[in-house]
C-alpha cells in the first residue's frame, strides 16, 4: 500500500508538467469581428508598449502597439488584417525577457509586411522570450491572408510587435488585457484611392 502511494506521489509532477504542455499548445477558436478597418491583435497577452516608433522593417515612422505573451497565455498568431504578404524577414537573435522594449530588435524575431487591399501597411512581428525558443511561422511573400487567420506560433513566452500607419486610431492602452483575432487594437483611416 504505501509502495503504491509513494509512486503516485512520484509520477505527479511528470503529470502536472504533462497537463502544462498540453495547456500551452491549446489553439481555440474565435470570433473574428467582422469590420475591414479593425487592427485586431495578433496575440493572446497584456498591451506592454503603445507609441511612435521607427518601424525597421519598412522603414516608416509608425505607431507601435506590443503584446506580451506569458507561459499561461494562447500562442497562436493571427493576421492583424486582411492583406498580402509583402514581404517577410527571418532574424536569429538573443533570448532576453520578452517584457523589455530592447527585445524588439535584439531578439530572435519574425517580421511581416502586410499591406490591405485599401493600401495601408502594417508591419507584425513575432519576437521570441526568454523562454522561447522556436518560432513557427506558416506564409511568406504573396500568402493572402485573411483577418484573423492563424500564421504562426512561438512556443513559450514572447511578444509580437504591431507597426502601424500614423494615421491609425489606437485603441489599446498598456495593460490591457487581448485576445488574438478578437480584440481591436486600433482602427484604420478610410482612403479615397488604393496603393499600387
Amino acid at each position: 500500500m504505501l509502495v503504491t502511494w509513494l509512486g503516485c506521489w512520484w509520477s505527479l509532477p511528470f503529470w502536472l508538467l504533462a497537463l502544462f504542455i498540453l495547456q500551452f499548445f491549446r489553439d481555440p477558436p474565435r470570433n473574428v469581428p467582422d469590420e475591414p478597418r479593425a487592427v485586431l491583435s495578433a496575440a493572446d497577452g497584456r498591451v506592454v508598449e503603445v507609441s511612435r516608433a521607427q518601424d525597421p522593417y519598412v522603414k516608416r515612422e509608425a505607431l507601435k502597439v506590443s503584446v506580451f505573451m506569458n507561459v499561461f497565455n494562447v500562442h497562436s498568431n493571427r493576421s492583424p488584417v486582411e492583406g498580402t504578404v509583402k514581404e517577410r524577414w527571418y532574424f536569429p537573435g538573443a533570448f532576453v525577457n520578452a517584457a523589455l522594449d530592447k527585445a524588439s530588435l535584439e531578439n530572435e524575431r519574425n517580421a511581416l509586411w502586410l499591406r490591405t487591399p485599401e493600401g495601408h501597411d502594417v508591419t507584425c512581428v513575432q519576437v521570441a522570450g526568454l523562454i522561447a525558443r522556436r518560432i513557427l511561422c506558416y506564409v511568406g511573400a504573396g500568402a493572402e491572408l485573411e483577418r484573423g487567420q492563424r500564421f504562426g506560433f512561438i512556443r513559450f513566452g514572447s511578444r509580437v510587435d504591431h507597426y502601424l500607419p500614423l494615421d491609425a486610431e489606437v485603441k489599446a492602452a498598456i495593460g490591457d488585457k487581448v485576445y488574438a483575432a478578437e480584440s481591436v487594437l486600433a482602427w484604420l483611416t478610410p482612403r479615397t484611392t488604393n496603393r499600387k
